[in-house]
């Protein structure tokens, strides 16, 4: 469906139908990232969780890493049209290689039992699976809802604003976007690679998940709150170096907080945890577009901007602490 909906948008022939086929595709986007977290609850125990996710969430970011360079010439050579049906095909390759390789850890022969007994080495999850409706009960629901909530934004933030921020700061061109945005995103995957390893470490040195978890968000929390000063900045590439740095924090914080519905909930509600998260983040972003662009409109300046996402992930860490003080295993019985 994601597919689908990015390869229309290449064929629309009007704003509707462009706008139709951006529905498609953010319906398919949805269930990415929570199959993708199922997917590294099923074939990782929880000692090594965060160091996959923040693998699986870098890998996210290799796309973004190369669009920037791709992306452009396609659009000059051939116009903007293809650009959407040349990486939609990309993403059509993907697709196929995913459903014929992807199976369960029990369905993989190749595994010996020593490989599996690793893998299922948590306690054994319960059989009865949580309704939507219970799992909105929880206090951990809204842990990670509501994190994803205030964090979301921001990275979408980063996303979609930085081109602009960069045009007006440093005057650049659409052939010049490339190498700053590849650095920027670069930067984002080794934070998402150093976030997970750094939780899965602190677990493997014998700390608990709830501190491992915190104590990097609490730490990536810290490391956004430069990105106040880019736009003071008058050189390129520090500018994008604080930029990058706040990405990077982002993306290690990210691989925490998606990691934290496996350490909580059964395996058969982690996606539904994350679908949940997903769409409450998603409402966040709607706001902060609005919010992002009335300031740029008003004030032409990014200082509010970057002031809130200097400080949202410190009120992020807060909310998670005080909604789930322990990141206690919930009782599904």
């Amino acid at each position: 469906i994601w597919t689908l909906g990015h390869t229309l948008c290449g064929f629309a022939g009007n704003a509707f139908q462009f706008s139709a086929a951006r529905v498609v595709l953010g319906l398919g986007e949805a269930g990415n990232f929570p199959a993708g977290i199922k997917a590294v609850s099923e074939w990782f125990p929880a000692k090594e969780r965060a160091f996959a996710t923040g693998v699986f969430n870098a890998g996210a970011n290799i796309g973004a890493v190369i669009t920037p360079l791709i992306v452009p010439i396609i659009t000059i050579a051939f116009g903007w049209r293809m650009a959407f049906i040349i990486t939609g095909a990309i993403s059509l390759i993907w697709l196929v290689a995913w459903i014929t390789i992807y199976r369960r850890p029990r369905e993989v022969a190749k595994l010996s039992p020593a490989e599996l007994a690793h893998i299922e080495s948590d306690p054994a999850d319960p059989a009865k699976k949580i309704g939507w409706l219970k799992l909105l009960g929880y206090r951990e629901t809204w842990a990670y809802a509501l994190g994803k909530f205030l964090i979301d934004p921001i990275w979408w933030l980063f996303l979609f604003w930085t081109p602009d921020f960069l045009a007006k700061t440093y005057h650049l061109d659409l052939k010049s976007f490339g190498p700053p945005l590849v650095a920027i995103y670069l930067l984002s995957d080794l934070g998402s690679v150093a976030g997970g390893w750094s939780s899965s470490k602190l677990m493997k040195r014998g700390h608990s998940a709830n501190f491992a978890r915190k104590v990097t968000m609490l730490a990536c929390a810290f490391l956004v709150m430069p990105i106040f000063f880019a736009q003071y900045v008058d050189n390129l590439w520090l500018a994008v170096g604080i930029v990058g740095l706040a990405t990077a924090a982002h993306q290690a914080f990210s691989a925490n907080l998606y990691t934290i519905p496996s350490d909580m909930f059964p395996r058969g509600a982690v996606g539904s945890v994350v679908g949940i998260g997903g769409t409450v983040g998603a409402i966040g972003g709607m706001m902060m577009a609005k919010f992002t662009g009335y300031i740029l409109q008003t004030t032409g300046s990014y200082t509010l901007i970057f002031a809130v996402a200097g400080s949202t992930y410190l009120i992020a860490i807060t909310v998670v602490h005080l909604l789930s003080p322990r990141l206690a295993r919930v009782d599904a019985g």
